[in-house]
């Protein structure tokens, strides 16, 4: 079957229509069982309260999105009594439009400094020990510093990642609809692909498609290289315009209510040389090694170590030498592209079940071109199961 090259642009368009099994959202019940558990996990540590700042985590907790700025806008989660919410008074009705659940406001007029606020707020409830955000920017750090200095200000990496590195199956839902959604916007990238066409005109069928189909906001991002300008993982700039023979990058993604996708594929467009076909059988070899070592208990190290043993025998690396994988095996995804936990060396974190990771042990041949083949898994019980189907051939991109 042909999926390289077979469709006009006007046909791809054609094909595209909103997406029917639309996941259901995140239950209030939901949200209240994650505040929770990071009172567990704050109990773990010794500290009274968690401050949780714009991005991704405040959405995890209380389901506003609402991006960082100057203005802190800020979940106070103590480890006893009621959250709540500290942000400017403006913004009040903004901020409980988006609500997933209701929570107490503690507001801020723009002459006055929040970050007292907050200290204010944990020391009349008996808190001296606060678990700081990692997301947070430094200079919230320093100006809680200033005003909390009968306390203690802590690491709260432990209760953030705590929380959102295993899935639910509600979120677990949310991202198969997200990547069967970029995989589909892929086939049919794929499918319009002809000789000349720009890189630039792929990247914006990509995001078109993604809106169509019902993504939150078009592509979350978009890389496509053609020919040389693969052989750099994230790509370069300028227009590339395609030539037969020429390897196809395109690395994509959207969100779908927050949670994200990330599906990359490589492929020839027309006949591939000896070398291409070769260094792409080594890829598929390296992605699988690297999911059938997936099950819980497996640290996250084992499986970037799955992957480059298969490079290493078929002659690449060692280590991050080039010709070879330039970068770690993968890394988590959920409500950010990027999260914990890490495929790479030295991360003894033990895989659990509703982790969900990409795996993308990319190789590249400098000078030449790269192949990065990536598709997401989630753990299970007893091992791990795929997102989305790999890739089975270089002239086959996407399983039937």
């Amino acid at each position: 079957m042909i999926q390289i090259g077979h469709l006009s642009p006007a046909d791809a368009r054609a094909a595209l229509a909103p997406w029917s099994a639309v996941a259901a959202p995140i239950a209030r019940e939901e949200y209240l069982a994650r505040i929770e558990h990071a009172r567990t996990l704050l109990h773990d540590i010794g500290a009274d309260a968690l401050l949780v700042g714009a991005g991704n985590s405040l959405r995890y907790f209380t389901g506003i999105p609402w991006g960082a700025t100057e203005r802190l806008v800020a979940l106070l989660l103590p480890r006893r009594g009621e959250p709540v919410l500290v942000c400017p008074a403006f913004e009040e009705g903004s901020l409980r439009a988006v609500m997933a659940h209701p929570v107490e406001l503690a507001m801020w007029e723009e002459h006055e400094d929040p970050q007292t606020l907050v200290a204010n707020r944990l020391g009349a409830a008996g808190g001296r020990i606060l678990a700081l955000d990692p997301a947070a920017p430094f200079g919230v750090f320093e100006a809680l510093r200033r005003v909390f200095p009968y306390g203690e200000i802590v690491d709260g990496t432990a209760v953030i990642d705590g929380c959102r590195m295993s899935k639910s199956d509600a979120e677990l839902a949310l991202m198969k609809q997200a990547t069967a959604m970029t995989l589909r916007v892929q086939r049919l990238a794929a499918g319009m692909l002809h000789e000349g066409i720009g890189t630039g005109e792929v990247k914006r069928f990509i995001d078109e498609a993604h809106r169509a189909l019902g993504a939150d906001n078009g592509s979350t991002f978009c890389i496509v290289q053609f020919g040389h300008a693969t052989a750099f993982p994230h790509g370069i700039p300028g227009e590339q315009y395609l030539e037969r023979g020429d390897l196809v990058l395109i690395d994509t993604g959207c969100s779908v209510q927050g949670y994200q996708s990330d599906i990359t594929r490589s492929y020839v467009f027309g006949t591939p040389d000896a070398d291409q076909a070769r260094i792409w059988e080594l890829e598929r070899a390296a992605q699988q090694a690297a999911f059938d070592a997936v099950r819980p208990g497996v640290a996250c190290a084992e499986i970037d170590a799955a992957a480059r043993r298969v490079l290493e025998a078929g002659g690449l690396g060692p280590d991050y030498r080039l010709p070879g994988l330039p970068h770690r095996t993968g890394h988590g995804c959920g409500l950010a592209i990027h999260e914990a936990p890490y495929l790479v060396r030295g991360n003894r974190t033990p895989l659990g079940p509703g982790m969900c990771c990409s795996n993308e042990p990319m190789i590249v041949v400098p000078g030449r071109f790269g192949i990065r083949l990536e598709d997401h898994f989630y753990v299970t019980g007893d091992g791990g199961a795929w997102f989305t189907q790999p890739s089975p051939a270089i002239d086959q991109p996407f399983a039937d």
